[in-house]
């Protein structure tokens, strides 16, 4: 029985050739998982070199600093607007200035709603001004307004049994939060549910863990066989207090004035940039963060720091003259707030070459202290992940959780494509979220360090190993 001699990341290794065993798209034989750990124990210099760089070197709050930089001068960056045209820009010419590979732009075609002029007034039972936030694709009211009584309910079954209730009013929803995954659904489909009873407009208490009077905007969607009626989020204040006078049997009368208006799809791009792999370069490591937001606060959290920590993980990998074996590929998605639209053209036009992705990594919830990593994947797949965790024990930052996903890597994910997302504070996220409190105030630069490092381990090791992350 012959063997080949070879050396990768200070290990030997033994492939045995005609040996009978499984051999990987390559030519290199299946290895056991405990050769997979002493390959990735192999990189706990590297880990060191890169953690050492991020929190406590030269590069310590570069990230926080960068995007400092973009969205004070910037500002928010709705799909279709001139402010995420202007950023798009400044990140293709950054990228380049920072000396990575392959830097271009991709094109895409994304949606332009204006949410325009808005204003809620209550006049009955008391005068009081509401603050509010029309929901993303949301259709205008007249321009004269709508003036209409209300129907407060607490959930789409209360709404059903109530039905003939709603006819010619304002649908207010006061549900409780529950889960963002669980309580979205009331402002995804709350117009189309209301339309469906005979409802004027529809106003949805806002999808958050904590408020101060702050409403959050988002995504809705209609359905075609439906009536389009005017749709915006309210702050929790204001829906519990709807909710009190409801029960105390007073009538609430609203009067509502939107000028929203959706305009033909428009030109964009996925901004894209690279470390050429040295060994597989026609293979990928993704990692992710999308540009755009929404149109209130500055789109810090949500997600410029998950964009500029994915990019800060290629300027350390590059700081440390670092390249892997596979390339490293940066992608900054646009339009994702609008149900991922860059990323489902990306999808579309790279698709032929999924067998050549061996992981998939995006940050859209947050860069607060982190805990772990959620990940996709096969058992084996997940196995060698918890080993390439255990590199970021310094940072005491090693747990493997399930379900790593993301708007804008799911179509890779439920292809079969691995998938990683970075796990944190969601709850103190969804406080923020879609707010016009999303701006640098609740970026922790010391925060974004540790997310950075974590970010730039993963993906370099996974992009240097020898095999890529197995399949199911």
């Amino acid at each position: 029985m012959k063997f080949l001699i070879f050396t990768f990341v200070g290990v030997v290794h033994l492939l045995s050739l005609g040996s009978g065993k499984a051999v990987c798209k390559h030519g290199i034989t299946q290895r056991t998982l405990q050769e997979i750990k002493e390959e990735i124990a192999s990189y706990e210099d590297v880990a060191k070199a890169i953690i050492n760089l991020a929190v406590y070197g030269k590069a310590q709050n570069r990230s926080y600093e960068r995007l400092a930089l973009l969205v004070d001068t910037v500002g928010p960056r709705l799909s279709g607007s001139e402010n995420l045209e202007k950023a798009i820009q400044i990140m293709y010419q950054n990228l380049k200035q920072n000396g990575l590979e392959n830097v271009h732009l991709e094109p895409v075609k994304i949606p332009h709603w204006e949410r325009g002029e808005e204003s809620a007034v209550m006049l009955a039972p008391r005068i009081h001004k509401m603050a509010i936030l029309g929901l993303g694709s949301s259709i205008g009211t007249p321009p004269e307004g709508i003036t209409a009584e209300v129907l407060v309910v607490t959930s789409f079954a209360e709404l059903q049994r109530r039905a003939p209730e709603a006819k010619g009013k304002i649908v207010v929803y006061n549900q409780p939060y529950v889960s963002y995954a669980m309580t979205v659904e009331y402002r995804v489909r709350g117009a189309v549910e209301a339309a469906k009873v005979g409802a004027l407009a529809s106003l949805i208490r806002s999808v958050a863990t904590f408020s101060i009077y702050s409403p959050h905007t988002g995504m809705q969607e209609y359905q075609d066989d439906v009536p389009k009626i005017p749709t915006a989020c309210i702050t929790v204040e204001d829906a519990e207090m709807m909710s009190r006078m409801a029960s105390h049997g007073n009538k609430i009368v609203i009067h509502l004035r939107m000028g929203a208006k959706t305009y033909p799809d428009t030109d964009s791009f996925n901004t894209v940039a690279e470390i050429t792999g040295s060994k597989y370069p026609e293979q990928v490591v993704l990692v992710s963060g999308h540009l755009d937001s929404w149109d209130v606060g500055q789109g810090a959290m949500d997600d410029g720091g998950g964009a500029f920590i994915s990019w800060e993980a290629l300027s350390l990998i590059k700081d440390l003259g670092l390249r892997p074996k596979r390339t490293l590929r940066l992608v900054l998605w646009t339009a994702e707030e609008q149900g991922g639209i860059g990323a489902s053209q990306y999808y579309q036009s790279h698709k032929v070459n999924i067998s050549n992705y061996s992981l998939v990594m995006e940050s859209d919830s947050g860069t607060f202290l982190p805990t772990g990593l959620q990940f996709t994947g096969s058992d084996k797949a997940r196995a060698i992940m918890k080993e390439v965790m255990h590199l970021l024990q310094p940072l005491n930052v090693t747990q493997v959780f399930s379900d790593g996903e993301g708007v804008d890597i799911n179509f890779w994910i439920q292809a079969g494509v691995p998938g990683a997302s970075l796990r944190d504070d969601l709850y103190k996220y969804f406080a923020f979220h879609h707010s016009h409190g999303d701006t640098m105030t609740v970026m922790d630069p010391k925060q974004m360090n540790i997310a950075a490092a974590v970010w730039a381990v993963v993906s370099y090791v996974v992009a240097d190993m020898e095999e890529m992350l197995p399949r199911s």
